[in-house]
């Protein structure tokens, strides 16, 4: 297998995402507070009629929503980028409020422990879980990987992913078996559930890693890599903004998809692990499902008990 690091430590399309101050959302007693932390709060609007929408709340332990909520407010940690998925938000504008499955359901997760919602936005895997060890950030909504288990405790699953390739016009690959040969470019998100898998498996084509989907989205625009591999949602979003692409039809791997907390958060853990089950149950996952256009998703059964 051929590595080739440039684009994310030397020059190349990946510079490393500027720090500061991070854009988050404030969402409580029906209320959305869109701005910037410490600095100026724009004008209130009502949260509009969605999958948030949550069935009565029931009270938790106060100690474990304590633990879960140490600032008083739930904090969920939102993957975004150009395309969304069954974890993955959009933005609403650039800088604006992330929309989609792990907005809406961390919108019903805080209604029912009565809390208020901070949707904080991160763009990649690195900065969101570098957030999460240093303890930014209460709950999130993540595809399993091993290699996160030292800084998120995964709770149940509310989601099977199929992960695949999307092939730009002209590149002749139509089935997972096609693309591991020289010459071809494979761009993979760096710290994604992909990036690990494909790099033992992928021998003769090139791993090209990015550090956001942004930035894919750019080089298959332009024809610097052949294909990209992620989740099959995530991919069919992109096809729609790289004009002649296509979604190969097989998988290279299913992963499950689940509510996650910091780690050692085990009082929270729990209260996470029984917001997701009754969710799945309550139609709460459904509907997020269908919001964000994903009608065909099927939601994962009960966890084994």
């Amino acid at each position: 297998m051929h590595r080739d690091p440039s684009p994310v430590n030397g020059a190349g399309p990946t510079p490393r995402a500027a720090s500061g101050p991070r854009r988050r959302v404030l969402m409580g007693a029906g209320l959305v507070l869109a701005g910037c932390a410490g600095g100026r709060t724009g004008p209130a609007s009502p949260v509009p009629a969605s999958a948030s929408t949550p069935p009565r709340p029931r009270a938790p332990d106060p100690a474990a929503l304590r633990e879960l909520a140490p600032t008083g407010r739930l904090r969920a940690a939102i993957a975004v980028g150009p395309s969304g998925s069954t974890f993955r938000g959009t933005l609403d504008a650039p800088g604006g409020r992330p929309k989609g499955v792990p907005a809406d359901l961390a919108v019903a997760f805080g209604a029912r422990m009565g809390l208020p919602v901070e949707l904080v936005p991160y763009g990649n895997y690195p900065d969101l879980l570098d957030a999460g060890a240093r303890g930014d950030w209460d709950v999130t909504f993540l595809p399993y990987d091993d290699a996160r288990t030292r800084v998120i405790d995964y709770g149940p699953s509310y989601y099977d992913q199929s992960y695949t390739y999307l092939v730009r016009a002209g590149v002749p690959i139509a089935r997972v078996a096609d693309l591991d040969r020289a010459g071809i470019r494979l761009a993979v998100a760096e710290g994604s559930v992909t990036a690990r898998n494909r790099e033992g498996v992928i021998k003769a084509a090139t791993i090209v890693r990015f550090r956001t989907l942004d930035q894919i989205r750019e080089q298959l625009r332009t024809g610097t890599v052949d294909a990209a591999g992620a989740g099959r949602e995530t991919l069919l979003g992109l096809a729609a903004q790289v004009p002649g692409s296509k979604v190969i039809d097989d998988a290279f791997l299913v992963e499950r998809v689940a509510i996650g907390v910091p780690r050692g958060r085990r009082a929270a853990l729990g209260v996470a692990a029984a917001f997701i089950e009754e969710a799945k149950r309550d139609g709460t996952v459904r509907r997020a499902f269908d919001v964000a256009g994903y009608k065909d998703a099927v939601v994962a059964g009960p966890a084994a008990r």
